[in-house]
């Protein structure tokens, strides 16, 4: 079946028969036309005698569509999507995350089976508010999910729903006055100096050059595990360029930003030596220094660094308090830059952090001074 296209928007016209386009003035058969009402919805039209009939039939709907008033647009958006459930509705806006990468696909999906489908998979789209989505964080508080986790789904659930109300599904915005759940910075427990000193002694020399890579430069699990000696562009900086993705195995862009963007972090003398070292007494492949011990062909899988520092736990010789994890060696680094009146901004910009806020929610507590201390510096300028 052939079709016969006008201008954008307007629709199409065509025969439902076996004979092409040249024959239909001459065939019997009717046409009939293709085209998407002011909600969008698209709807089929048979009857007319002639393509001429046909046309001035996608003419005229499309004159009634762009003179609809808005609230006639708005009403039949409410009519189509108040009575999806969200389930369906979430999978229709899935459909449009073209941008999103493949782990941040998988982790969205992770959420949605986990934790939101479970508790409003079933619930129409109309009937979101506010009490909705507290009622959502209390559930996941009750059921015990992590409050990392909490985030997360909040921040999908964020989303969409504020997709449904730019559709106007609602008169009000349905996240307003809700307590998005907060990362509380006390829950991250960062290693003293003398903890970081023992850590560097008790593992292998894979080990050790991660401690010394997430201590020293704030890499995350992933970065260090895609180290390059060729990412030493200046004696004292390191770029980040890439990450071994946890759910595909490979090399993949880093996070919060688009392939072939990257960061330049402070590369302090001794976390310098230690790559150097490392590369003189192993050796590199494509510049890479760590691979996998089993298969020198694939990267090197941060869930080997897991399973040495579960060992390292248990053994009990080493000061671990709870809560301490390996990114805890990473916070070691922010804490470090803090101490060091180093500008958060800064300190945010080296850790990768797509929006200061993250940075502030979980270091400000670190920063060194007060007002009393403010207000000393500052008298010392005035009086200058």
């Amino acid at each position: 079946m052939a079709a016969k296209a006008l201008a954008r928007g307007m629709g199409t016209y065509y025969k439902d028969c076996e004979h092409p386009a040249s024959r239909w003035p001459r065939c019997p058969h009717f046409y009939k036309v293709r085209y998407r009402d002011s909600g969008g919805n698209q709807v089929e039209e048979s009857g007319f005698l002639d393509k001429d009939a046909a046309i001035d039939r996608l003419t005229s709907a499309y004159k009634a569509k762009k003179a609809a008033p808005a609230k006639q647009a708005k009403s039949e958006r409410i009519e189509k999507y108040g009575e999806m459930r969200f389930r369906e509705y979430t999978i229709e806006w899935k459909a449009g995350q073209r941008h999103l990468a493949e782990a941040s696909i998988s982790h969205l999906d992770s959420l949605l089976q986990h934790h939101i489908f479970p508790a409003l998979g079933t619930r129409r789209m109309s009937t979101f508010d506010h009490k909705v989505v507290d009622g959502f964080i209390r559930t996941m508080e009750r059921n015990g999910v992590g409050l990392a986790a909490q985030s997360n789904a909040y921040d999908k659930l964020k989303s969409i729903l504020l997709d449904a109300h730019r559709l106007g599904l609602f008169d009000d915005n349905p996240l307003l006055g809700v307590k998005a759940p907060q990362y509380d910075p006390k829950r991250a427990v960062i290693p003293s100096p003398a903890q970081l000193q023992a850590l560097r002694g008790a593992g292998d020399d894979t080990f050790r050059l991660v401690v010394d890579l997430m201590s020293g430069c704030g890499l995350r699990n992933g970065e260090a595990a895609a180290v390059n000696v060729n990412n030493i562009v200046a004696d004292d900086v390191y770029r980040v360029t890439e990450q071994v993705n946890q759910t595909t195995k490979k090399y993949g862009r880093l996070k919060h930003r688009k392939p072939g963007e990257y960061r330049d972090v402070p590369l302090p003398q001794r976390t310098k030596n230690a790559i150097e070292w490392y590369a003189d007494q192993y050796g590199t492949t494509d510049g890479y220094l760590l691979r996998h011990p089993q298969n020198p062909n694939r990267p090197f899988q941060p869930y080997l660094l897991q399973n040495q520092w579960q060992r390292l736990k248990g053994r009990g010789e080493l000061d671990i308090p709870d809560g301490m994890v390996i990114y805890s060696l990473r916070h070691f680094f922010a804490s470090n830059c803090l101490r060091q009146n180093i500008p958060i901004t800064d300190v945010a910009e080296w850790m990768g952090h797509n929006n200061i806020d993250i940075t502030f929610k979980i270091y400000r507590h670190l920063m060194p001074g007060s007002i009393g201390a403010a207000a000393k510096l500052l008298d010392i300028g005035l009086a200058a």
